[in-house]
Formats: structure tokens, C-alpha cells, sequence
């Protein structure tokens, strides 16, 4: 079962990763995004596209990126940034090359929770600029300014606390 948000929008990508040699003897080789398409190539996931000087370029597949109307104000501060970026998320699997292309999101918040597994690889990459022109129609259209609400506790019932009475001949 999956649940769709009404007004949540999907853009197709494609990623283009990189694998270097390893700078340390755990680990044999290095690997990074580079680089999210906008208008994906009808590859299959891991074709390699480019040798040289030991780096390879692969492209690691499609993926959608959802923009959910609920969202916007991440995708708003994202935008506002110095470098507005979208994240590629990495899994380790047991097959060649290793790695499994997860999630691709302009959402930081997101991002957040696939670094904090600490197996995935999570890469930064700067936001394609359709990608931005994009997200900032998006955003443009649903987003609603929320202003800042301070929660109140609750008074105490103190008669609803279980108050007892003095125990005698103790």
C-alpha cells in the first residue's frame, strides 16, 4: 500500500556516478555522483559510459523525484541556499558494481535520514537548472507560509495525580 498526496508531482532523472580507484588499502574504489540528468537516457542501470585513467562513468539508472505539496518549505530553504543541490542516495548491495541506486530527492530533510543509516552513500549534486525552474513552480504554487506556533503544556490536574493520605501506625 502506498500513499499518494494529493498535488504531489514525479520528475523523471537519470544519474550519472563515478568510480575511482581507492586512496586507501579498505577500500578499493571510490565512489561518487557526479552529475543528475534531466532528460535520461534509455540505458540500462549500470552501463558504463566512460573509461579513463582509471575513472570510470557509469549511469546508475532512472529515478523519480516526488515533490509533495506538504514539503515545500524544505524545497523553499533548498532553493534559498547558496548552492541548491539534489541528493543521490547509494545503497551497498551484494551484486556488481556494489551499489544500488535508492532515492533521488531535492528534499535535505529527507536526505537527512538516509545519512544518518550510515551504509548508504549520499551525494550532494548540483540542482540541473529545469530541475530548479521546476521545484520553484512547484513551490511557487503550493507553498503556504505556516507562521511559528509555541506549544503549551497542559495545567497539571493535581486532584488526578494519586495523591494518598497519611498512612497511620507506620
Amino acid at each position: 500500500m502506498s500513499l499518494i498526496i494529493p498535488g504531489t508531482v514525479t520528475i523523471p532523472v537519470g544519474v550519472v556516478v563515478e568510480r575511482r580507484p581507492g586512496v586507501t588499502q579498505w577500500a578499493e574504489y571510490a565512489w561518487r555522483a557526479v552529475e543528475v540528468l534531466e532528460d535520461a537516457p534509455s540505458l540500462p542501470s549500470w552501463t558504463l559510459m566512460r573509461e579513463e585513467a582509471g575513472r570510470s562513468l557509469f549511469f546508475a539508472g532512472n529515478a523519480e523525484v516526488a515533490l509533495h505539496p506538504t514539503d515545500t518549505d524544505n524545497y523553499k530553504h533548498n532553493l534559498e541556499s547558496s548552492h541548491p543541490s539534489i541528493w543521490v542516495v547509494l545503497r551497498p548491495v551484494e551484486a556488481a558494481p556494489g551499489f544500488a541506486l535508492q532515492r533521488v530527492t531535492v528534499d535535505a530533510g529527507e536526505a537527512h535520514l538516509y545519512a544518518d543509516s550510515g551504509s548508504d552513500l549520499m551525494e550532494a549534486v548540483a540542482l540541473p537548472p529545469g530541475m530548479r525552474a521546476a521545484l520553484e513552480a512547484f513551490v511557487a504554487e503550493h507553498h503556504r507560509d505556516r507562521g511559528f506556533h509555541k506549544r503549551k503544556r497542559d495545567k497539571a490536574e493535581l486532584d488526578g495525580l494519586g495523591r494518598r493520605g497519611r498512612v497511620e501506625g507506620s
